[in-house]
């Protein structure tokens, strides 16, 4: 079997290369980085080395890269005779990689190749389904028509953090233990994939709020309780026994609501937090509060990972989501000079007023249960001239 794998970067190799090659894939890395595809070609193999006590090691082997500027007629070839195609090259340049896409799945069809699916494996919500709207533009009717038929675009979530690289082997890839790769097997043409210790789904929606409501309302909230107590990392900040009850019990509120929801199994999904809460505390990848609280407007929304599950629960349950309210209002509370929206987040609040700041970036209205139980927490440990601290 041959894959055929779009971003030859950190996460390319250090997540997907290395599932695709513990599948039984032969991997071609498609780049368009010179001295990366060089040393792909020049090296039989990389390791990717685990964020533990215990430096564990995989070796990766059986791959090589095609440079899909200088050579992009190899890239072609091999999206038409390939096995599976998958992506790791970031939302913003799907785009780009679509006509190449597009050309290769030409080929395959005038040689009569048989099904395949594409994987879009980005942060981002809809990616194959994005993917599959940039290619088919490049394709005419009768071309589309065939993809239609012989070509799957399912969606899937990723789930892995692989933090900044200080390798003396450039391919070598550090990465975090812990990693979720979930496919909507609803959306796959033909065979099923081979993929070892991927999770395929039927419902791939209720994976995807799995994870925002959890891995990034628990990242979120540990960043914003921990720079409000003057903690710089995201390890030092929930190793706080404080702070790690405000979080455990934010995700023990948005995780009544998905239980509830999508039906997922209690006791494991409670497995699954206490899990999430472990990679927080991983002393050996240090990501700082500053960078993880970062657009906190953005996060703010109405729609986002900390007032979506808060208005849910609320409907759902006719409780107020204490915790998630005590994480909202130290998000309204972050303020660094190295991040565009908290100055203005702040800037709003002076001018405005804090529950008008709110009610404008959350879009609710000012008597909202939800404002009303924001403002009050907010009033009482930040309206002083004294720092915030929990207990």
């Amino acid at each position: 079997m041959r894959a055929v794998h779009f971003g030859a970067g950190n996460i390319g190799r250090g997540f997907i290369g290395l599932l695709l090659h513990q599948s039984g894939y032969e991997i071609n890395f498609v780049d368009i980085h010179d001295d990366l595809i060089d040393e792909l070609n020049k090296k039989n193999d990389y390791r990717v080395i685990l964020a533990n006590e215990q430096k564990e090691e995989f070796l990766v082997q059986g791959f090589n890269g095609l440079n899909s500027k200088k050579n992009p007629e190899s890239v072609v070839q091999a999206i038409a005779t390939g096995d599976l195609i998958t992506t790791a090259v970031g939302p913003s340049i799907l785009p780009f990689i679509a006509p190449l896409i597009a050309e290769g799945l030409k080929k395959r069809k005038d040689i009569h190749g048989s099904s395949i699916n594409i994987i879009a494996c980005e942060n981002m919500i809809g990616g194959s389904s994005q993917l599959k709207g940039f290619v088919m533009n490049h394709l005419n009717k009768e071309e589309q028509d065939w993809a239609s038929e012989y070509v799957g675009f399912p969606n899937s979530a990723v789930d892995r953090i692989v933090p900044n690289q200080n390798n003396e082997n450039k391919l070598d890839v550090f990465v975090e233990p812990f990693y979720e790769w979930v496919i909507d097997r609803t959306e796959i043409v033909g065979k099923q994939p081979a993929l070892k210790d991927v999770l395929f789904v039927q419902n791939l929606q209720a994976y995807i709020e799995r994870k925002l409501f959890t891995v990034n309302t628990g990242h979120a909230a540990t960043a914003y309780l921990g720079y409000v107590n003057d903690f710089h990392t995201i390890s030092e900040a929930i190793e706080n026994d404080q702070i790690k009850q405000v979080v455990l019990g934010a995700l023990k509120e948005t995780g009544r609501l998905l239980i509830s929801k999508y039906q997922f199994h209690e006791e494991k999904h409670f497995g699954y937090i206490e899990k999430i809460i472990g990679r927080f505390s991983n002393h050996h990848i240090v990501d700082h509060v500053i960078r993880v609280g970062r657009s906190p407007i953005r996060k703010l929304g109405q729609k986002d990972r900390l007032v979506a599950p808060a208005l849910e629960y609320m409907a759902a349950f006719h409780q107020v989501p204490v915790h998630l309210v005590q994480v909202i209002a130290a998000a309204l509370a972050f303020q660094t000079e190295s991040d565009q929206e908290s100055i203005t987040l702040y800037e709003r609040i002076k001018i405005k007023g804090v529950r008008k700041a709110y009610c404008d970036i959350a879009k609710l209205d000012p008597d909202h249960m939800l404002v009303e139980e924001v403002i009050k927490t907010y009033k009482t440990l930040y309206d002083t001239d004294e720092a915030y601290r929990l207990g």
